[in-house]
C-alpha cells in the first residue's frame, strides 16, 4: 500500500499499488510513487503498509526520507521494523537527519538485505539439489508419463483431440502437449539449418537484474535471469547470467530506461550499472 492522507485538502485523489508491486524498482521511478508525490502537499502524510515494499535498501530509504522533508510530507510506516521509529527527526540547525536516525535505517536495512540474500541463496541451493537428482522445474505434465503413450497410440489410431481430453479428464491443451509432434502442422527441425547460438556467461550488475525482475519479459529472457547465480561483491551482488548472445542483448535492450529520459530521473548508480552491463554485451559477436 503506498497512500497518503491529506491533510487540509480531503478531496483530492488518493494513488495506491496493487499489494503484489515489487520493490525491487527504485521508489522514484514507480509511476504510482511518482504520482503520489504529484498530488501531495505540504503537511499531508504518506502511509506506507511495510518499508520494504516501497524501498530495497539504505539508499532508497535516504532518498525518499529527502524527498519527504523537501515537500514537507510526514511518514507514517504500519508494519515491520520501522513502524516504531520515528524516520523524520532531523536536527534543527543543520536540517540533516538524527545521526541515531541514520544508523537505525542503515541496520535495519542492512537486516533485511542479509535476509533477502539468504533466502535466495538458500533457493538456489535448493533448485541445484533438485537438479541433481535429476527432477526439472516447471508445471508437471497433466497427462503423467505412464499414460502418454496410450494417448499418443489412441490418437494415431483416429481418436480425436476432445475425445481423448474427456476420456483422461484433461484439457485439450495437455493432450496436444502429449502429441504435439505428431500434429499435422507439426515441422521437424530441417538438418540445414544453421546451428543455434552457444550460451555465453556474462556478470549482469545487481542493479540491473533488480530492475529487470520488475520488468515484463519474454520467456527465454526470464528464463535466462532466474536461472543466474547471485555472486556477492561487496555490499553489493552481480548475477551471473548464462545465455545466447542475442539475448543478452534483449535483456540490455529491456534496462535502456535506466539511463533516464521520458520524465524518469536516472539513479546514478542504476545508469552506471547498464552502462557496465552494455560494455559486457558489447564484447560479444554479433
Amino acid at each position: 500500500m503506498l497512500r497518503f492522507r491529506q491533510g487540509p485538502n480531503q478531496d483530492r485523489a488518493t494513488p495506491e499499488e496493487p499489494p503484489g508491486t515489487s520493490s525491487r524498482l527504485h521508489p522514484l521511478q514507480r509511476p504510482k510513487f511518482r504520482e503520489l508525490l504529484t498530488y501531495a502537499r505540504p503537511g499531508d502524510t504518506v502511509h506506507i503498509s511495510e518499508m520494504f515494499r516501497l524501498v530495497r535498501g539504505t539508499g532508497h530509504i535516504l532518498d525518499v526520507l529527502d524527498v519527504l522533508h523537501r515537500d514537507h510530507l510526514a511518514l507514517r510506516i504500519h508494519d515491520g521494523a520501522f513502524s516504531a521509529m520515528d524516520l523524520t527527526a532531523r536536527h534543527p540547525r543543520t536540517g540533516e537527519l538524527l545521526s541515531t536516525v541514520k544508523f537505525m535505517v542503515q541496520t535495519l536495512a542492512a537486516a533485511g538485505e542479509l535476509q533477502r540474500d539468504l533466502q535466495r541463496e538458500l533457493t538456489y541451493d535448493g533448485l541445484r539439489a533438485v537438479e541433481a537428482k535429476g527432477s526439472k522445474g516447471g508445471r508437471r505434465p497433466a497427462v503423467a508419463a505412464s499414460k502418454a503413450d496410450d494417448v499418443r497410440a489412441a490418437y494415431l489410431e483416429g481418436r480425436s483431440i476432445a475425445a481423448l481430453a474427456r476420456d483422461h479428464r484433461v484439457s485439450r491443451g495437455a493432450i496436444r502437449t502429449a502429441v504435439a509432434d505428431l500434429l499435422p502442422n507439426h515441422t521437424a527441425p530441417e538438418e540445414d539449418a544453421p546451428a543455434s547460438e552457444e550460451p555465453v556467461t556474462l556478470d549482469m550488475p545487481g542493479k540491473v537484474a533488480d530492475y529487470l525482475r520488475t520488468t515484463e519479459l519474454e520467456p527465454a529472457e526470464r528464463a535466462a535471469l532466474d536461472q543466474g547465480v547471485a555472486v556477492r561483491r561487496g555490499q553489493g551482488y552481480t548475477l551471473r547470467v548464462s545465455a545466447v548472445p542475442a539475448v543478452h542483448r534483449q535483456l540490455l535492450a529491456r534496462c535502456q530506461p535506466l539511463d533516464g529520459g521520458q520524465g524518469i530521473p536516472a539513479v546514478p548508480a542504476q545508469r552506471k550499472a547498464r552502462r557496465e552491463y552494455e560494455n559486457r554485451v558489447s564484447t560479444l559477436t554479433s
